[in-house]
């Protein structure tokens, strides 16, 4: 008998084989990054068995149904440890999807447009900055290594920028479940954050010229519970990957904007949350304030990373269900993706860190993060950040950043594994009427991003 060249256990030798060599190249048929440039699609770099549910589990789960305690045993590979122990015990689901194959539905238009023109053309300065080769100043735009070679390219290029426009802001609900299934905390607020460098939708771009040294503006305050209305925090990023944010916060109870120590990341940004500053994107901290960073995994995984935009609810809120009372996860629709690469790393610059390391789960498709697992200073895990992403069109229903659906996440779920509390956080369309969700807004800048707009925000 002609044994198929392309049998199930395939991908997973490839995996395998590269790992042994200490080699990182993604796709299994060809180099991932040859196809999309050529095609704009992932089908001719991964086999069947990796492009589909139904290839991956040889039919006997498809596009539609529901992963539960009933059938989870056949996807126990494609989930880390906390979601699989979820939905066994505590009534967790995952709706399938259909793979995305079309790489321009998995990041912002202007980004993946840039990510193509700029192949190439990304270094390390001496410093160990991203940096453009050709003028040795700060990135121009778009992924600067689309075909990562190692742990650092990846981190790097997710550090570089979070959310993948040039500016962003996030309406956002927030709560704490407790391990009995009710609601300890519930909060509303906003998130917000600007890319002076690598801009390739805001003018003036590729930089805004008097902030070329900076990396990043970024904020989150809080409007709802009452007595946390107001609180703030704004961190100013440099340029240089080694140097931690300078960090500011409004505290309502003096009225006043104070600064806070630089290195203060790993703290509860209110009561209640299972969410630290470091924890942003799986990259909250400056490059190198991280180390050992390094590659331990490849092969495919579940994600949420299309149809799972709330189009339906005016505010984009979405449905619950699981644990003791129906609202302990959200629904969310995850897909199989073909490849991921697991990264770890350890904190260098945070001797009170209550964190030994990370563990990083990318998508080779577009390198977005798509899981995070966090271990305590026993190399015990402690904390589980999985998310999903959308683009905001759904057929029927679109919401546009400018020429172009808007792509952005839509829901997180943070598990405190050793307490089984969960923090649910969901990016809405608006909160108070008042803060709305979108990208590439140049106002964002003077109303969510300096200190006296925390000082307004408070005020309000």
């Amino acid at each position: 008998m002609k044994r198929l060249r392309y049998d199930r256990g395939y991908s997973r030798r490839k995996f395998l084989a590269d790992a042994s060599k200490g080699v990182l190249s993604t796709g299994v048929l060809m180099p991932l990054a040859d196809a999309i440039a050529a095609t704009g699609e992932i089908n001719k770099a991964y086999p069947e068995e990796l492009l589909s549910i139904e290839g991956y589990t040889k039919g006997k789960l498809k596009t539609g149904d529901t992963i539960d305690a009933s059938n989870v045993e056949l996807v126990k590979d494609l989930l880390e440890p906390v979601r699989y122990e979820q939905i066994l015990t505590q009534g967790r689901k995952l709706k399938l999807g259909k793979t995305t194959t079309d790489v321009m539905r998995l990041s912002p238009w202007e980004y993946i447009e840039a990510t193509l023109r700029n192949t190439g053309k990304a270094g390390f300065d001496a410093k160990g900055n991203v940096i453009d080769k050709a003028t040795g100043g700060p990135w121009i735009g778009g992924n600067p290594f689309p075909d990562p070679k190692d742990a650092i390219q990846l981190f790097a290029a997710q550090t570089l920028n979070w959310g993948r426009h040039d500016a962003s802001f996030y309406a956002m609900q927030l709560a704490n479940i407790n391990s009995d299934g009710a609601d300890r905390f519930k909060y509303s607020g906003g998130w917000a954050e600007m890319s002076p460098i690598a801009r390739v939708s805001m003018e003036p771009k590729p930089y805004w010229p008097e902030h070329k040294d900076k990396l990043r503006f970024q904020s989150v305050f809080f409007n709802e519970p009452k007595q946390f209305r107001g609180t703030s925090f704004l961190n100013i990023w440099d340029y240089d990957h080694s140097t931690l944010p300078s960090l500011y916060g409004y505290v309502p109870e003096f009225r006043r904007v104070r600064q806070f120590p630089t290195d203060q990341r790993f703290e509860p940004l209110v009561p209640g949350l299972t969410l630290f500053l470091s924890d942003a994107w799986a990259a909250g901290d400056p490059l190198y304030s991280w180390g050992n960073y390094k590659i331990v995994g490849r092969g495919p995984f579940l994600a949420g990373l299309d149809d799972n935009w709330a189009a339906d609810h005016p505010n984009w809120e979405h449905a619950t269900h699981g644990g003791p009372k129906g609202k302990t996860f959200w629904d969310t629709t995850v897909q199989l993706v073909p490849e991921a690469i697991m990264v770890e790393a350890e904190p260098l610059k945070f001797p009170r860190a209550p964190i030994s390391k990370k563990r990083v789960w990318f998508d080779a498709r577009n390198q977005v993060v798509i899981g995070m697992v966090t271990y305590d200073r026993n190399g015990k895990p402690y904390r589980s950040f999985d998310g999903a992403y959308s683009l905001y069109d759904n057929g029927s229903k679109k919401f546009m950043d400018g020429k172009h659906p808007y792509w952005s996440w839509c829901q997180v779920t943070a598990s405190d594994i050793q307490t089984n509390s969960v923090t649910r956080l969901q990016q809405v369309r608006a909160v108070e009427s008042v803060h709305l969700s979108g990208a590439n807004d140049p106002r964002m800048y003077d109303r969510y991003l300096t200190q006296a707009a925390l000082s307004h925000l408070g005020a309000s």
